[in-house]
């Protein structure tokens, strides 16, 4: 299988049950403390753009880390990964691996963490074989697309954290002095009980749209979907997912748990491309103290061009405000540096493993990853969602089973609600008035 991406992957070839069934033969790894000044190995998996990005950033957090090993389900995405890296490293040819099984390969290999940086709908399946293999992981956001995915995160982490292996998500405001500091005094009272929060994405919209819809003759639709995978919901879960997560887990960590319950909204207008809204706006519900009432969160995230801009976190408390990042208004600007925290975060892991004691972020991006596809949920069915229905469910996402033709594409966005009726006062449609059920 190692051209198979050059010559195109028939539908079946990428089923979840093909990803699993490729990991079955992956040995486990002797678990080992890193000895004091031993080189790590790195095997990277999934080497895109975002992948390539924490290579350098492993690299940059220790110089006495390597990367040797590159998968991917596309030969042009390993080749420009190695020309990106070729200043730091060399990577050999026999150590780069392309297809559906790569990822099997590179953890067969003798390497102290891996990075899953491939499309998130992948992330559960390829964490779960990391952690049977034995392997330290650096995960990207999101964990998952669907609950489905969530539920294997959740006891794939239970599993290494039985295992002495550590796992770094890609929530890199976790790992931001900044913002560690600033929680912490939350933390300890400087606004006083938590009333209320508020978190945004507000972006610009997606780019080169007409270029992805032109680069899509001669190409399976599979491979064109992968290639343009954030703007699938099957593969990225929708921007509330894969790129609003970070805000909600700043939320979920100042509040120290999750919502219970959402009611969200949305839609699509000026996409051109893909499956996904241009909105997201939700009011999540978290549990208050035993002696308080709920504390209401408002969620926005939305990715279209010409809008004002905001990413940002707000916590209210009873005695202040906070941005959750280096100014509390009880005390003011907090004079705190932080390192650059993509690079904080492989440095943290990377000391975590030297030193053998491991940190697992897996509950963490599990449960904010969640928090979005309830989110979703919500949106795209009109109904308020709980966190128990959202955890419990069978939803799995899958890829479009129509031919992606203009005509079909339409019919793959979600509408909420009921066909609306006539309006007040109004007349009901004609064949309603002779059947006698309106007049």
């Amino acid at each position: 299988m190692s051209d198979r991406m050059s010559r195109g992957v028939s539908r079946g070839g990428w089923s979840r049950a093909a990803i699993v069934g490729a990991a079955a033969g992956v040995s486990v790894s002797r678990l080992r403390a890193a000895e004091p000044g031993r080189a790590l190995k790195i095997g990277l998996i999934g080497s895109g753009a975002r992948g390539t990005g924490a290579a350098l950033d492993a690299m940059n957090a220790d110089p006495n880390v390597r990367v040797v090993a590159l998968a991917d389900l596309f030969a042009d995405r390993i080749a420009r990964c190695r020309e990106q890296l070729l200043a730091r490293i060399s990577i050999e040819d026999k150590y780069c691996f392309v297809g559906l099984d790569a990822f099997s390969k590179v953890l067969e290999l003798d390497v102290d963490y891996v990075i899953l940086a491939t499309p998130p709908h992948f992330r559960p399946d390829h964490l779960e074989a990391a952690v049977e293999a034995g392997k330290h992981v650096f995960m990207e956001k999101p964990a998952a697309v669907d609950p489905v995915g969530i539920r294997k995160v959740l006891a794939a982490g239970e599993k290494a954290a039985s295992r002495g292996l550590a796992i770094v998500a890609g929530t890199q405001r976790r790992h931001h002095k900044g913002y560690i500091e600033t929680v912490r005094r939350i933390h300890d009272g400087a606004i006083g009980r938590i009333l209320a929060a508020q978190c945004y994405w507000n972006q610009e919209g997606p780019r080169n749209e007409a270029r992805f819809l032109e680069n899509r003759t001669g190409r399976p639709d599979f491979e064109w979907m992968i290639r343009g995978w954030y703007r699938w919901r099957w593969l990225s879960g929708d921007h509330i997912v894969e790129q609003h997560v970070h805000n909600i887990d700043v939320i979920n960590w100042v509040l120290g748990t999750h919502p219970t319950r959402v009611v969200a909204m949305g839609s699509r207008h000026r996409r051109l491309s893909g499956d996904q809204y241009d909105w997201f706006a939700a009011d999540f519900v978290y549990p208050g103290d035993k002696n308080h009432q709920e504390i209401r969160v408002l969620s926005q995230c939305r990715q279209i061009t010409g809008c004002t801009k905001d990413i940002s976190e707000r916590v209210v408390g009873e005695t202040g405000v906070s941005n959750c990042n280096g100014w509390i208004s009880t005390v003011g600007k907090l004079d705190v540096k932080s390192p650059p925290e993509y690079v904080q975060e492989h440095a943290d892991l990377i000391a975590a493993i030297r030193a053998g004691k491991p940190i697992n972020e897996a509950r963490n991006i599990a449960e904010s990853t969640l928090c979005g596809i309830m989110a979703r949920m919500s949106a795209y069915s009109g109904k308020a969602v709980t966190w128990d229905q959202a955890m419990k469910s069978d939803e799995k996402l899958s890829p479009p089973d129509v031919k992606l033709a203009p005509e079909n594409l339409k019919s793959l966005i979600p509408v909420p609600g009921a066909e609306a009726g006539p309006p007040r006062g109004g007349r009901a449609p004609a064949a309603a008035r002779k059947k006698g059920v309106a007049n």
